[in-house]
């Protein structure tokens, strides 16, 4: 699936409406067809007050003793200058600020897709379609699942697979079970220099004047009386616009109403076979209220160059998980190109199981949190409109279904089939679903 969001994000969408239609969507045609421990003290009486930088300690008035640090110790029997710094007990005190000042203590995770894991992969398609087509192998694909997401949330409702169409097991053990983006050849890390962070404490203010991260979704909205982005049930309030969610540099709190995303899935889904889609995802047992936030869409982070190949070889193969990275407020100006695509051919979650609907229930949305680069975005997946129990999650591939990449023969690529997806306003055109396990 290649995608691709140029359209303008509206300022209608200011107006609150209901589903979020407008703005930011997909474009009318599809892109191509191609820490550091504070020491204590052992004594009881050194368990003191803090102390101030401004009543900093000097050499005639503090004798060198275990109450001071033994720097200090050093430099005040020496006579130097008193060493001014926050203390407690005599020993010197690490602050957030302090700490926040050194960017060594928030180097960014970073994953690389040059280290994919893939030996469990191999080691399932080394058996016979035999043993891959054993029911009991559900349990394993569900097993792996929560094995690689158990850190990143662990509270999140298990996935599921169902199958009553066919005794297809589970999809095709051919990619890394993730929630993270593994970053590609020429793709730099996360940029945490440019972060903007808020000294906020506790939870953020959505009314504050002086939050740092409310001042940048104001700048971006254009609206001076924009609050965040989430109301107070982590419901999105702005749609059409990009999310910038407070991040590790942040005086906030976990408990910040500005934190959603990064606190991971909490709706219910399970991943199902389909008559004539392949494998999707649909809801659980409860309703899925709208503006809810459902997924990630995690996958490689590629070079424009480097997707442009694959989406080549995907189209000609009939298949393609490829979407690129080009809302409308990343255009910095006349000559601004697309810079990266996600695939989530090879590493993915639910997501990438998301069929097409003309009439689609979900939307992808650009978020950024640890990532202070504009041009590399989350994809992140919020509900349009409730969703009920049970029904299929899809969204919309493309605007209008138009068709570029055709042969000279006018014939088009494998990657284009008809449209199955039941809606009224049907374009009668969409990427072909992935093969089962017996159409290898």
């Amino acid at each position: 699936m290649e995608y691709s969001t140029t359209e303008p994000l509206p300022q209608a969408e200011l107006s609150g409406a209901s589903d979020g239609e407008a703005g930011a969507g997909p474009s009318n045609g599809l892109r191509r067809s191609s820490q550091r421990s504070s020491r204590s003290s052992s004594s009881v009486q050194s368990l003191g007050a803090f102390t101030d930088d401004d009543n900093a300690v000097s050499a005639s008035s503090v004798p060198v003793s275990r109450n001071t640090t033994p720097e200090e110790s050093i430099n005040l029997a020496e006579g130097s200058s008193p060493i001014k710094h926050k203390t407690y007990g005599g020993f010197q005190a690490l602050t957030w600020k302090e700490y926040r000042k050194d960017l060594n203590n928030f180097t960014p995770k970073c994953k690389y897709g040059r280290d994919l894991p893939h030996s469990f992969q191999d080691h399932i398609n080394q058996m016979s379609l035999h043993t891959r087509m054993m029911p009991d192998m559900r349990v394993v694909f569900e097993a792996m699942i929560r094995e690689n997401t158990a850190e990143d949330e662990p509270d999140a409702p298990a996935i599921t697979l169902e199958n009553e169409v066919d005794n297809e097991p589970t999809p095709l053990w051919e990619f890394h079970y993730t929630n993270e983006m593994w970053h590609g050849e020429g793709v730099p890390p996360p940029d945490i220099k440019s972060l903007v962070s808020c000294n906020c404490k506790g939870g953020c203010n959505p009314k504050s004047k002086t939050c740092a991260c409310l001042k940048r979704q104001k700048e971006v909205t254009g609206d001076p009386t924009m609050e965040f982005a989430y109301d107070k049930n982590g419901r999105l309030k702005i749609p059409g616009f990009p999310v910038f969610e407070c991040n590790d540099l942040c005086g906030c709190g976990p408990e910040c109403q500005n934190r959603v995303v990064q606190h991971g899935r909490k709706v219910q889904v399970m991943i199902k076979k389909t008559e004539h889609k392949g494998w999707g995802v649909f809801a659980g047992g409860r309703k899925i209220p709208s503006h809810t936030f459902i997924g990630i869409y995690s996958g490689e982070l590629l070079t424009d160059s480097e997707a442009h190949d694959r989406g080549v070889n995907y189209n000609k193969a009939g298949r393609t998980y490829l979407f690129d990275l080009d809302f409308h407020h990343q255009k910095t100006g006349p000559n601004w190109a697309n810079q990266y695509t996600v695939d989530a051919y090879h590493a993915g979650n639910f997501t990438r199981f998301l069929n097409h609907s003309c009439d689609p229930n979900v939307r992808l949305y650009p978020c950024y949190i640890n990532e202070g680069n504009i041009q590399k975005p989350l994809l992140v997946v919020f509900s349009r409109r409730d969703i009920e129990p049970g029904e299929e999650i899809c969204f919309s591939y493309s605007g209008n279904g138009d068709v570029e990449g055709d042969d000279k023969e006018g014939k088009r690529d494998k990657v284009y089939g008809a449209c199955k997806c039941g809606a009224k306003n049907c374009t009668g055109i969409i990427f072909r679903p992935p093969p089962s396990l017996g159409q290898e």
